[in-house]
């Protein structure tokens, strides 16, 4: 179905995730910081990202900041930010993303956000990122 990469510093949660996209058709590839996740765009663009926001190393907001910053075409992946902070809808503006589910969620819940995602394909906009 689609090529996606999951963005997810708690292993478990990571594996978890990656496991139920997978067996619903997904190529999935997993990092487990930002930076890795950074690397992993370079290697092969995904059709959509799915990012945790609190992560050691470089956090989901600084991968997305960085991928503009690098400007070569990794800012044209959609992003779906995957959290339990507590002003979620702030921080997806900020990124600029539309794209956002509070953690814990439904298998459903994300199904149909990744439907949407892969229809719409809508990047980031750059203005929102602080």
């Amino acid at each position: 179905m689609a090529d996606l990469l999951v963005v997810e510093d708690d292993p478990d949660a990571a594996e978890a995730l990656g496991e139920i996209l997978r067996v619903n058709g997904h190529d999935v590839r997993i990092a487990f910081n930002g930076e890795q996740g950074l690397r992993m765009l370079e290697e092969r663009a995904p059709e959509a990202a799915l990012l945790d926001i609190e992560m050691p190393i470089l956090d989901g907001p600084g991968m997305v900041a960085t991928m503009f910053v690098r400007d070569a075409g990794l800012e044209r992946v959609p992003i779906v930010l995957l959290s339990g902070v507590q002003d979620l809808p702030a921080v997806a503006a900020q990124v600029g993303t539309p794209y956002f589910l509070c953690k814990p969620y439904t298998f459903e819940t994300l199904r149909r956000m990744l439907a949407r995602v892969l229809v719409e394909r809508t990047p980031p906009r750059r203005a929102n990122l602080a």
